[in-house]
Formats: C-alpha cells, sequence, structure tokens
C-alpha cells in the first residue's frame, strides 16, 4: 500500500478544506513524534511553546511567527478531534456558497484576528496582569468560518443529533455566548480568541456583501508565493515549444473543436469531484477563455 502516495495525491487534488485539515493533523503528528524523540533522549520538548502565540509581549516581538503558527497547532488528540470535525462540518458549508479561497481567507484572517484579540485582552484587563498563558488551537479560525456562513445563510437548518434541525444563526450564536460565558472559567485565552474569530466572521461577510473582499489580498500573496517555491523547485523542461498551425480545412477544424471540447468536459467533470481549487493554473486559464467565448 503506498499510503504516502495516496496522502500526496489527495493533499494535491483535494479542496482547500481537505488541505487546512491534513496540515492540521500533519504538524500534529510531526509534533508528537518529535516529542518522543526527545522523552527517549531524557531532553525537554519546547517547541510547542515557540509555535504558541505568548502573552508576554516580549516574548511575542521575539517570536513573531506564532500568530499564524499557533492555528495549526494542537495539545492533545481529542482537542485535535473535535477541532478538526468543527472545520470540516462548517467549512463543507461555507464551500456550499464560497469558493476555496475566500475559504482560506476567513481561516487566516479569522485566525489572526483571534490572536489579535487575546494579545490586546492579556495586556490591558487587570485579570490577566500576572498570567502567563500561551495560546493554541484552530477554534478561532474554526469559529471564523462558522460565524461567517451563518451571517451569510442564518436560516440554513443544520441537523444536531439527539436536538433535531436548527437554523445556523442559532448554533453560531450559542457557540458565541458559551465562548462570552467561558472567558471567566478554566479557558479565558482561548473564549477570548474565539470571540475574535467571530468578529472577524461576521465583519468579513458583512464587507463582502458591499463588495470588499478583505482577504483577496492575502489570498493573492499566497498564490504568489505559492507559485514561485514551485518554479524554484521544479526542475526545467527542455520541452520543445511548438506551436499550432490553424486547420487547413473544415475537417481538421471539426477535429480541434472535438478535442477541445472533451477536455473542456474533463475540466469540468474534475470541478464536480474535486473542486475548483484542484484545478491547474492552465486548466483554470482554458476554462476562462472558453468561458468568455
Amino acid at each position: 500500500m503506498d499510503i504516502w502516495g495516496d496522502i500526496k495525491r489527495t493533499f494535491k487534488e483535494g479542496s482547500v478544506l481537505t488541505r487546512l485539515i491534513y496540515i492540521n493533523i500533519g504538524v500534529f503528528l510531526v509534533l508528537k513524534i518529535i516529542g518522543v524523540v526527545f522523552y527517549l533522549a531524557g531532553q525537554p520538548f519546547s517547541l510547542v511553546d515557540w509555535l504558541a502565540v505568548p502573552s508576554v509581549t516580549s516574548e511575542l516581538l521575539h517570536r513573531p511567527w506564532t500568530p499564524l503558527t499557533y492555528m495549526f497547532l494542537h495539545a492533545g488528540f481529542l482537542h485535535l478531534i473535535f477541532n478538526i470535525l468543527g472545520l470540516y462540518w462548517f467549512g463543507q458549508l461555507f464551500l456550499y456558497h464560497f469558493e476555496g479561497s475566500k475559504l482560506l481567507s476567513v481561516y487566516l484572517l479569522g485566525g489572526l484576528m483571534g490572536a489579535a484579540f487575546y494579545i490586546v485582552a492579556y495586556n490591558v484587563f487587570p485579570a490577566f496582569d500576572s498570567v502567563y498563558g500561551l495560546l493554541l488551537g484552530a477554534s478561532a479560525s474554526i469559529m471564523a468560518v462558522l460565524v461567517a456562513v451563518s451571517f451569510y445563510d442564518p436560516n440554513r437548518e443544520i441537523y444536531l443529533f439527539f436536538i433535531g434541525k436548527f437554523p445556523l444563526k442559532y448554533v453560531a450564536a450559542f457557540y458565541v455566548l458559551l465562548s462570552v460565558i467561558g472567558i471567566s472559567t478554566s479557558n479565558p485565552g482561548g473564549n477570548i480568541a474565539h470571540l475574535g474569530g467571530a468578529f472577524w466572521g461576521w465583519f468579513y461577510i458583512s464587507q463582502l456583501r458591499r463588495g470588499k473582499d478583505w482577504g483577496a489580498g492575502l489570498v493573492d500573496l499566497i498564490d504568489r508565493l505559492a507559485e514561485f517555491l514551485k518554479g524554484s523547485f521544479k526542475p526545467k523542461s527542455r520541452m520543445k515549444v511548438t506551436y499550432k498551425q490553424p486547420p487547413r480545412n473544415d475537417h481538421e477544424y471539426a477535429h480541434q473543436q472535438h478535442l477541445k471540447q472533451e477536455e473542456i468536459n474533463r475540466i469540468l467533470d474534475k470541478i464536480g469531484k474535486s473542486g475548483y481549487d484542484s484545478l491547474t493554473k492552465e486548466e483554470k486559464e482554458l476554462l476562462f477563455k472558453q468561458g468568455r467565448k
């Protein structure tokens, strides 16, 4: 069984949601395996501390990457499982209305907003004067996705075990209220971060309805970075480029049109199976050109 090959294939061909789930699981497994190695060597393992967001601003200045890395970091197996399930359920609802690029931007910017709420709260409110905290987990990002889709489609009904069908707006309101109440309990930092993610989900959709996509710039930056890295590590092709000549007769023209239509059909089938984000750059360009005719 080529398990690693299957993972790479599904990651490459999967949607943004699939890739986010894979990254969260992959980071968890890699850190746990490294932790086992350190444990057997009798050495302390503190890499998690370097990836989670510290509440002390002086430490944050020395770890500026943590507001990004923390949203893929989980403390334990149950923490990971519950977040993965939430990301899958609410991410699927989000993708019912929007493309994967918007899901990616809401996840990342919702996580960053959650980190911002957390840092500000721990350095402003007297309750945290003598408290040192570390923030980790995808919960703020997931809350952003949940609030975004519930604000966009509030009356969509979802089925809850042992309860029945409920409008999505009540599910989101319940989690937001739970986060507010939870600030005075055992996980104040995490609940404050949830509220930051919720705020971003609401803000993003409210601005999107006005024609402003506040996540487009981030997605464009990620796409450019991905293209740069892909071009840097991909070996240069020695393939000779040839240019097609125009068809010489009606039969040749009809044959070329048939081949082009077969390619369009293949691309549409691929979208139906794996989503628009699974297309290559060339396939997207071909589909775009075809749509303009």
